[in-house]
């Protein structure tokens, strides 16, 4: 059949299963605008008219967070296109399957300069898994079906597929191309596991007598989250999770151990100090997870489990790595341990029941104080009242706090962690809730990340997208002014946002939103009762103390088991749980040498 470029991507992108595409119309993209208009009033696909670009690009890679579906948005050419590359860079950093089309100037005016042109291709080269510029219209199909492929096979990533105006325009003889039939020459993601190398995982498991499973957000990608289940109570290996990996694991599991890194937990922490194996599953040992890189799990095997070959050995060499799907390779891995008879409880008992007293000393905690809120009970009271919700968060002490106290379920939680977006929340929000129309969806949020992206507001209020966003208002870009006072002498240089910050609730009733505001205890639970039963967006400012820090906290520079925020007596009491394998003294922990007999440790 005759048709052209524009019909041809838009009935690819139909053929791949798209029902929605977040993004906003311009000049280069108008031909794909044009066919768009005529595949949504024949039915099957629907465009989220976003305010920014960057807006698009989050909720694409939100909506592909929350259903592991490939995320899609649009951007015209020029600054178009370069608004979408923060997202594009979140979506790369954090290994999320997202297809971005942009509109580009006709093929003759490519190189110009023409009005509005700018090299998309060249400039998201190193933020992208792959990219393309299709330069014949009969190349369209095929670069749609491939760039499906590859943004959702092996370690995902963003695509991008950049698309001149003419060839939008042009006519030829269209003949559709069905997703999976073609695969790029070359790209071969490896999918199963070495048997040999499973087979001495699972030796080294069966030995270990302090092993912790290390789950980072490969694991959720690849759905894993019944096989890690499986594996931590076959051997009952505590699990702690990345900020990535949160979700993977139920943490009110009793060998679950909450987040581990820079604001984890204590008994995380300790327990990733401590260990003899690592298995780490889906992680990249992230330097806000190691801290101090050559004390992390220091005394631990490691084997590491991963999709994407670079990342094995990358940071730490481990005695074992395995190249794979996380949750193939972890299935092989239960299958040959079923065929054993070894038996790790008893093993791992007295690690269990130590790892059991760090959390009973060392609990996160929830501040009480005088007058205004805690930003921690806000968060935890919004956990209780909504446990199933799906939650966004932007970027900042209310990510951490958000990290520390909520405890959902497997995609349930979508937070930027690699690039640390700002604005990251809202937009997310908003596509997480386009996926999932009769889902519970709360966006938390700062009152400086919000104002980043705060335009979208207007997008929840056109298409009446129930988004519940809650601002923990404490006046400051709060990370800032933490480092700041802890590192920076006081010197608090342009972390302050007030005076000068926006009435929230008047701000929301201005794009026709309900807008509420809490500041004192006794208002808080009905606040968030009256939040979540509202039928329709809200808005809700939540009025916190100032001055509260987010702890525990690993410095710059410091090993995970170096916490600040922890009571004094931490470190003293966690040391006389450790000791000496030789003559049983009781010794400071992490010295290399005991001080009694010299033996090393």
């Amino acid at each position: 059949m005759r048709a052209t470029g524009a019909f041809a991507l838009i009935d690819s992108l139909k053929r791949h299963g798209v029902q929605h595409i977040f993004g906003y119309p311009g000049g280069a993209i108008l031909p794909i605008y044009d066919e768009l208009y005529r595949a949504e009033a024949a039915g099957g696909i629907r465009h989220i008219l976003v305010r920014h670009e960057q807006g698009a690009a989050h909720a694409a890679d939100a909506y592909s967070r929350a259903t592991g579906k490939v995320g899609v948005c649009f951007g015209t050419s020029g600054p178009g296109a370069t608004n979408l590359v923060t997202g594009i860079a979140t979506a790369h950093m954090d290994s999320i399957p997202m297809v971005v089309i942009t509109g580009q100037v006709t093929r003759a005016a490519i190189g110009t300069d023409a009005f509005q042109e700018t090299d998309i291709y060249g400039i998201t080269l190193p933020i992208v898994k792959h990219s393309y510029v299709v330069r014949d219209p009969q190349d369209m199909a095929k670069t749609v079906a491939e760039a499906f492929y590859i943004a959702g096979t092996g370690r995902p990533g963003p695509v991008l597929i950049d698309v001149p105006k003419d060839v939008g325009l042009e006519e030829f003889d269209y003949s559709p191309v069905e997703p999976g039939s073609v695969q790029p020459p070359g790209y071969r993601p490896t999918v199963r596991g070495n048997n040999r190398k499973i087979a001495e995982a699972l030796k080294l498991i069966e030995q270990a007598h302090q092993p912790l499973l290390y789950v980072g957000g490969g694991a959720v990608t690849s759905n894993a989250h019944g096989e890690i289940k499986a594996l931590a109570e076959y051997f009952q290996i505590p699990v702690t999770t990345t900020l990535m990996g949160k979700g993977a694991f139920d943490e009110n599991h009793p060998l679950g151990l909450g987040m581990l890194g820079m604001h984890g937990t204590a008994y995380a922490n300790f327990a990733v100090s401590e260990c003899d194996l690592l298995i780490a599953v889906g992680a990249r040992f992230d330097d806000r997870v190691t801290g101090k890189l050559d004390e992390f799990a220091s005394r631990a095997k490691v084997i590491h489990i991963d999709i994407d070959p670079a990342e094995v050995g990358k940071n730490r060499a481990p005695e074992v790595p395995i190249v794979g799907n996380v949750q193939t390779v972890l299935a092989d891995l239960l299958d040959l341990a079923q065929q054993s008879s070894a038996d790790n409880n008893a093993l791992t008992q007295d690690w269990r029941q130590r790892i059991d007293r760090w959390r009973q000393d060392y609990p996160l905690v929830v501040p009480q104080p005088d007058h205004r809120l805690s930003p921690q009970e806000v968060i935890v009271a919004v956990g209780q009242q909504a446990p199933e919700a799906y939650y966004t968060t932007d970027v900042g002490q209310h990510q951490m706090w958000a990290a520390q106290f909520l405890k959902n379920g497997p995609r349930r939680w979508i937070s930027s962690a690699g690039l640390g977006t700002m604005g990251f929340g809202l937009p997310a929000a908003m596509g997480v809730q386009v996926a999932l129309a009769d889902q519970p969806v709360i966006c938390i949020s700062g009152d400086a990340s919000f104002q980043m992206n705060l335009q979208e507001l207007a997008t929840l209020a056109q298409y009446r997208l129930p988004v519940k966003t809650i601002i923990i208002n404490n006046g400051w870009q709060g990370m800032v002014r933490q480092w700041q006072q802890s590192f920076y002498g006081e010197r608090y240089s342009h972390s302050n946002m007030e005076p000068g910050m926006p009435d929230f609730v008047k701000l929301a009733e201005a794009f026709g939103i309900k807008g509420m505001q809490v500041s004192h205890r006794d208002q808080l639970q009905e606040g968030v009762r009256e939040m979540l039963a509202y039928d329709g967006p809200v808005l809700l400012d939540a009025k916190v103390t100032r001055d509260e820090n987010c702890y525990p906290m690993v410095a710059p520079g410091k090993s995970n088991a170096q916490m600040l925020g922890l009571p004094e007596r931490s470190l003293e009491q966690a040391a006389e749980l450790v000791y000496c394998g030789t003559c049983g003294a009781k010794n400071v922990l992490h010295n290399k040498f005991c001080p009694e007999c010299g033996a090393k440790l």
